[in-house]
C-alpha cells in the first residue's frame, strides 16, 4: 500500500476553468475596482482602454489588429465571430474535443451553414490538418481543453489564404505562441491562463476579418450582443472601450490586476515559460508511471495547460466503462477529500481520467507536491478492487 504523503500543495486548486487566481491574489486586488458608476463615465471607460491596450501590448499584436470586450466569455465572444462572419464562403470546422464540436453543432444546426465540411478526430489526436482548405473558412480550437490535444504550430496555415480563420483560442492565449499572420479571428475569456473572473470575452479582429464584416451581411437576423458593425462599418468603438452591454467593473479590475501580474513575470513569455514548466511536471512523472498515460498521443499535441491523463492500469482496463468512469471519479474524491486537488475530474463529455490545469497562475512546486498524492490516491482506489 502507497503511504499517504506528508507534504500537500499549498494551493490545491486545478481547475481548467474558471482557473487558479495568480499566486499572491487576495480580494484587495479590486480595493480599487470602479464600483458604483456608469462605465460609460470618462473613468470608466478609461479603464476599458486600459484592458484593451495591456492585453495588447502583452500579446505584442499587429498595429492593425482589434481587440474588443464581449459579453458571454469566450463563447459569447465566438458566437459573435461566426454569427457575424461566417456564411459568406464553405466552412471547415475542426474537431476533436467537446468545445470544438460545439462550434460545429452551431454552424450546422443553428446557423444552419449546408456548404460546411466537419473535420473530426477521436479525444487524443488531431484531425488531419493537411486536409484543411483555406480556400474556406476555417474554424478550429487551437487547444483543445477537454482533450488535451493542441495544434502544434501555425505552420499548417498559409500566409495567402482566401477564407478566414476564426480560432478558439481560451486555453491557448497566454501559454503557447499564437503566429498573428496565420490568424483572422482569435476569441479567449479572463477565467483561464490569468486566473480572471468568467463572464467577459475577448475578441481579436484581422484586418481581413474587418473587411469581411464590412462587405458581408449574414443572412439571419443578428442579435444585439454580436452586432460588430453599424451602418455597414465596423463599430470601432467596441474596441475602444466601449461594450455592447453593462461589463463588470469589478471583474475589468481583476483582468487588469492579472494582466500586471503578467508583466511581472516577465510577460508573454514568462507566462509560456510558466506553464511549460509546470505541464513538464506532469509529463516527468507520467514517464515513470505505470497506471498513467496522456491522452494526447503526439508529444508535439500535448496540452501544456489542460493535461488530460488515461488510466492505463490493466486491472482498470478490464473494467467495463461505467466502472472505470467510476475508479477515475473515486481518484478525484478521494483527492478532493484529502484538500489536495480539487475539479480534476475529466471533462463530462472526454473519456474517463483526470484533468490537470498547470496554466502559467499555478506553481510548479504545488504540482511536485500532487504527484505523490496521485499515486497514492489511485493504490487506494486499486485496493477497493481487491486488486
Amino acid at each position: 500500500m502507497t503511504s499517504k504523503p506528508a507534504l500537500r500543495p499549498s494551493n490545491p486548486q486545478f481547475s481548467s476553468g474558471p482557473c487558479t487566481k495568480r499566486p499572491g491574489w487576495s480580494t484587495a486586488a479590486l480595493d480599487g475596482a470602479f464600483l458604483g458608476r456608469s462605465h460609460r463615465s470618462k473613468e470608466g471607460r478609461a479603464r476599458l482602454k486600459r484592458a484593451i491596450s495591456k492585453t495588447r501590448a502583452l500579446l505584442a499584436l499587429p498595429d492593425d489588429f482589434h481587440v474588443g470586450i464581449m459579453a458571454g466569455s469566450d463563447t459569447g465572444a465566438f458566437e459573435a465571430a461566426m454569427w457575424s462572419l461566417l456564411g459568406a464562403r464553405g466552412v471547415d470546422v475542426l474537431a476533436w474535443e467537446s468545445f470544438g464540436k460545439g462550434w460545429v453543432t452551431d454552424i450546422v444546426k443553428q446557423l444552419r451553414l449546408t456548404d460546411v465540411r466537419v473535420l473530426e478526430a477521436d479525444y487524443g489526436a488531431l484531425p488531419d490538418l493537411s486536409a484543411v482548405d483555406f480556400s474556406r473558412d476555417v474554424v478550429f480550437t487551437w487547444n483543445g481543453t477537454t482533450s488535451g490535444v493542441r495544434v502544434p504550430d501555425g505552420s499548417w496555415i498559409p500566409d495567402a489564404r482566401e477564407g478566414l480563420t476564426l480560432i478558439d483560442a481560451t486555453s491557448a492565449i497566454f501559454a503557447q505562441p499564437i503566429d498573428w499572420t496565420k490568424a483572422d479571428v482569435v476569441t479567449y475569456s479572463w477565467q483561464k491562463v490569468l486566473g480572471g473572473e468568467g463572464a467577459h470575452g475577448m475578441l481579436i479582429l484581422s484586418p481581413r476579418a474587418v473587411a469581411r464584416l464590412e462587405a458581408h451581411v449574414p443572412a439571419w437576423p443578428m442579435p444585439k450582443l454580436f452586432r460588430l458593425t453599424k451602418a455597414g462599418k465596423l463599430d470601432a468603438t467596441i474596441f475602444q472601450g466601449d461594450t455592447i452591454n453593462t461589463p463588470s467593473m469589478l471583474c475589468v479590475e481583476d483582468y487588469l490586476d492579472a494582466l500586471s501580474w503578467a508583466e511581472s513575470v516577465g510577460g508573454l513569455a514568462g507566462l509560456m515559460a510558466r506553464a511549460d514548466r509546470n505541464a513538464q511536471v506532469l509529463f516527468d512523472w507520467i514517464a515513470r508511471t505505470g497506471w498513467v498515460e496522456n491522452l494526447a498521443q503526439d508529444a508535439a499535441t500535448r496540452s501544456n495547460t489542460s493535461v488530460c491523463l488515461r488510466i492505463v492500469d490493466p486491472a482498470v482496463l478490464a473494467l467495463p466503462d461505467a466502472a472505470q468512469a467510476a475508479f477515475a471519479k473515486e481518484i478525484a474524491q478521494k483527492l478532493e477529500g484529502e484538500g489536495v486537488a480539487l475539479d480534476i475530474g475529466s471533462y463530462r463529455d472526454a473519456p474517463a481520467g483526470l484533468r490537470i490545469w498547470t496554466g502559467a497562475t499555478v506553481e510548479s512546486a504545488d504540482l511536485e507536491a500532487l504527484t505523490p498524492w496521485l499515486d497514492w490516491a489511485f493504490a487506494e482506489a486499486k485496493a477497493g478492487l481487491g486488486a
